[in-house]
């Protein structure tokens, strides 16, 4: 069926162009000069996206907002804005508007907007369309076919006794995947003892791994439990097994092998039946060739192994993390954020996250914290640099420039830059002036005057 688009503006040339460019596309498109003809036109005529200007007689793009949300609630609107007045379509997003274009209008940008608000009315009307093809799986959301083949791949691990190493980067979810195994296995019921071989010191880590009796050392004075016998029965996850000591490899290489250890100060051996998982984010391979990692410890850990992608490897995840995140929160927190703008989500699926999902729970986590509309905007948004990008940024500055033969106008040259510049940054943060100026290293006085300078 034909998708049914308004536009709204006062400017009979904008309407006209838009109206050929979504008629092309394959839209039934209908047009209005003012706000008040919009509401009759929609009182009797179907409408799945309404596209309105800001700044009309009469009634304004705001007002207008305000009486669709009133009236047809599940209808997206995108407002038309300026980058002078920014501030207006954030005030928009914040009374539920979908989303907000700039003029002048990249027109890609602008077709995909509607593309998606179209979308979020076809999922208002139908549900969550068949073609999508998000899994959740034991606490874990993903749409890349690179998770979806770790989650069809775990029920099967969790069922075998065999040990498992994880491996990839710090914050893409080891753990989760580990307690999912545990979850899914035969020893569910059994304890899952977690023990973070990078983060206990190397002289105590033996204890707290195999215990000690009374007395075993100065200031032992009562006996001590250790981790591997309160997991008896059940999972083990030694997370970081890369910085283990080389004294404790060995111990737990007899650990692996003999299902049995002794506890410090004791000379009768304890059996234990556990399960280990291990989990790194280092490449063990090359730590054995270094002569870091024991090489038979290391093809005992690693019977099964299942390597969990980076997320800027898998960005198709990010727009599913973000919204679960989002809801996750804003249940927490008892806020009504309900959404992400295109601008705010468009940021972080151009982000590198060197923190993987951690980092970005943690970006959503502040955001909804901090955000007081209905949809996260990108100054709610707090994004690190990262090593890639500082030395994106490295490389951009030792960009040179050949002198033509002929010579050129200098100042006509540096204008033009600075002008491109000014607009890349103002589009990367959505038209936030102050995140703007900070991508350019200025102060917000010396940024507002370069805009006043080249009437942007």
């Amino acid at each position: 069926m034909m998708a049914h688009l308004l536009i709204v503006d006062d400017d009979r040339s904008l309407r006209q162009f838009l109206d050929i460019l979504f008629s092309k596309d394959g839209y039934q498109v209908f047009t209005a000069e003012t706000g008040k003809e919009a509401l009759k036109l929609m009182e009797k005529q179907p409408v799945d996206v309404v596209l309105a200007d800001i700044r009309m007689p009469e009634m304004d793009g705001l007002s207008l907002l305000k009486e669709i949300k009133g009236r047809w609630p599940q209808i997206p609107v995108i407002m038309i804005t300026a980058f002078a007045s920014m501030d207006t379509a954030v005030s928009a997003m914040r009374e539920g508007a979908f989303d907000y274009v700039t003029k002048p209008f990249n027109l890609s940008e602008l077709r995909e907007t509607v593309a998606r608000a179209l979308k979020k009315a076809e999922k208002s009307r139908e549900g969550e369309p068949k073609g999508e093809q998000i899994v959740q799986f034991e606490g874990m959301v993903a749409k890349s076919a690179a998770m979806r083949k770790i989650f069809s791949l775990l029920p099967k691990v969790a069922q075998a006794p065999s040990n498992v190493l994880i491996t990839g980067e710090s914050g893409t979810g080891k753990e989760l995947i580990a307690r999912a195994i545990h979850r899914l296995s035969p020893r569910k019921d059994r304890p899952f003892v977690v023990v973070n071989c990078g983060g206990i010191p190397a002289n105590l880590l033996e204890s707290e791994l195999f215990g000690y009796s009374r007395g075993a050392f100065t200031g032992a004075t009562r006996e001590k439990k250790g981790l591997f016998a309160v997991a008896h029965g059940g999972t083990i996850f030694l997370d970081e097994i890369g910085e283990l000591p080389p004294e404790l490899q060995v111990k737990l290489l007899r650990v692996v092998q003999q299902k049995s250890f002794i506890p410090l100060g004791e000379t009768q051996e304890i059996e234990v039946d556990v399960r280990i998982i291990s989990a790194t984010n280092r490449d063990l391979e090359k730590e054995v060739l270094a002569g870091n990692f024991r090489e038979d410890l290391y093809y005992r850990l690693n019977v099964i192994s299942i390597h969990v992608p980076p997320l800027r490897e898998r960005r198709e995840d990010i727009p599913v993390l973000v919204q679960y995140f989002l809801d996750k929160y804003a249940r927490q927190m008892g806020k009504k954020v309900e959404g992400i703008s295109a601008y705010a989500l468009k940021a972080l699926e151009e982000y590198d996250f060197p923190g993987n999902i951690r980092e970005l729970e943690n970006i959503i986590e502040r955001s909804v914290a901090l955000e007081t509309g209905s949809l996260i905007l990108p100054e709610s948004l707090v994004l690190s640099r990262s090593k890639r990008q500082e030395e994106g940024d490295n490389g951009q500055k030792d960009f040179r420039i050949t002198l033509p033969e002929k010579g050129l106008d200098l100042e006509e040259l540096l204008a033009k830059i600075e002008m491109d510049l000014l607009k890349q940054a103002l589009e990367r943060t959505g038209g936030v002036k102050t995140e703007a100026a900070k991508l350019l290293g200025l102060n917000f006085r010396s940024f507002r005057y370069r805009l006043a300078k080249y009437n942007l």
